[in-house]
């Protein structure tokens, strides 16, 4: 009985050295991803429930975008047709009744509205300057 628990053991370890990877290898590899913006799967079955969270997570982000940017698009088309021209700013729309909120943008984004052009957009934060450059 010792004789198969130990073979039993030694063929996990085997197999655990074989398959897996060291960890400063994965763990470079896990920065270079996040770091390029690299949406793709790892392909490992062991992380397609993580790959998979992260695509729908990816997905909800840029159809929230893309609603909220539609309900504005309308919302301003309407104050142009009532009003002639574009409003000063994003709140005005809400003001009339014509928006039920300001739009929100996903985390690390933000909404830029251009009240010239009456273009709006959702687009990454750009990170602050330092003083003095």
């Amino acid at each position: 009985m010792k004789h198969i628990h130990f073979t039993a053991s030694l063929l996990c370890l085997l197999l655990l050295a074989a398959c897996g990877k060291n960890e400063e290898t994965a763990a470079t590899e896990d920065e270079q991803s996040q770091t390029e913006g690299n949406t793709s799967s790892s392909g490992n079955p062991l992380t397609a429930p993580v790959d998979y969270l992260g695509a729908v997570n990816t997905a909800n982000k840029m159809a929230n975008k893309t609603l909220e940017l539609s309900q504005v698009n309308k919302a301003l088309q309407e104050y142009r047709i009532l009003e002639g021209r574009n409003p000063a700013s994003l709140s005005v729309l809400v003001q009339e009744g014509l928006l039920a909120k300001e739009p929100t943008a996903p985390y690390g984004m933000e909404v830029k509205y251009n009240p010239q052009t009456g273009q709006v957009a959702i687009v990454p934060v750009q990170p602050a300057q330092p003083a003095g450059r």
